[in-house]
């Protein structure tokens, strides 16, 4: 009989299906899934507040220099839209990508500090297991998509020694204090520019924009028309701007030869720096 009862309590305990738990149960997960659980962890994840009750993606900055830098502008009416807009998206059991802790990666793996480099991405890629919060990167395991396959091409004719990798993971050039930055930082899957209309993009020119106040002799590689737009918000008296055509199959022809990459170390050196270790 007791065991019966158990049984029964549990069952009441538990009644309520995974996907109606109580938003304020929700919690985050780092690991890649994407089945029904991923999503579900990703919404966890999102409704989650920290102890300090601060807002709920600037606990995703785990870089304090990023973090204080970006405060205002996270406190700033736009950018509770852009919470409240992810936060209904999961609870309708939308499938967003990256991962929700790794919206920030590309600030977190570049902390401002030590910053020397900004590629201006679009927005995310958008179908699985792809996306990580590094712009034009995918996780290992997943074969690089056009674009970085033609990045790859040009790496290899125009830095010596360059062995085209079998992976797309661009974490170690981000270590190096590149900021790998899309303009939307997420997408809902399968439907390319999904969020680039919530404000992400009124954010990440914030972003350029301090990077361009606050930091000397960053270089910004600005590929395509979209990329370029972007161009304004950049003080050319402190910093290097690189332009060519996006390494996209529809204008590879144009961005074969760019050099855009021994551009970038020859620059960097004229600042004083390090230039980039481009192996991967």
């Amino acid at each position: 009989m007791l065991k019966r009862k158990a049984a029964e309590d549990a069952k009441e305990n538990n009644d309520t299906p995974k996907k109606q738990k109580s938003m304020t149960d929700f919690f985050a997960t780092k690991e890649v899934k994407t089945s029904v659980t991923a999503v579900a962890n990703d919404a966890k994840a999102a409704q989650s507040e920290g102890a300090s009750g601060e807002k709920r993606l600037s606990a995703l900055f785990t870089d304090a220099a990023w973090k204080r830098k970006m405060a205002a502008e996270m406190n700033k009416p736009y950018f509770a839209k852009i919470e409240k807009f992810l936060e209904e998206e999961y609870k309708k059991g939308k499938k967003i990508f990256p991962p929700y802790p790794e919206i920030f990666n590309a600030f977190n793996m570049a902390p401002l500090q030590q910053l020397k480099v900004v590629i201006i991405g679009q927005d995310p890629y958008h179908d699985n297991n792809q996306a990580h919060g590094l712009c034009f990167s995918v996780r290992r395991g997943i074969n690089p998509p056009p674009s970085l396959k033609n990045m790859y091409k040009e790496l290899s004719t125009d830095i010596e020694g360059f062995q085209i990798p079998t992976h797309g993971c661009l974490e170690a050039w981000a270590k190096q204090g590149m900021l790998l930055l899309n303009a939307s930082l997420t997408v809902e899957a399968h439907k390319a520019n999904s969020h680039s209309h919530i404000g992400w993009q009124t954010f990440t020119d914030a972003v350029i924009k301090a990077v361009s106040d606050q930091c000397v002799g960053v270089v910004f590689i600005l590929w395509g028309g979209f990329a370029q737009k972007k161009e304004s918000l950049i003080d050319k008296k402190k910093h290097r701007i690189i332009k060519a055509a996006h390494p996209s199959p529809l204008s590879a022809t144009k961005f074969f030869g760019c050099k855009c990459f021994s551009q970038t170390n020859e620059a960097l050196k004229a600042f004083g720096k390090k230039p980039i270790d481009w192996t991967l």
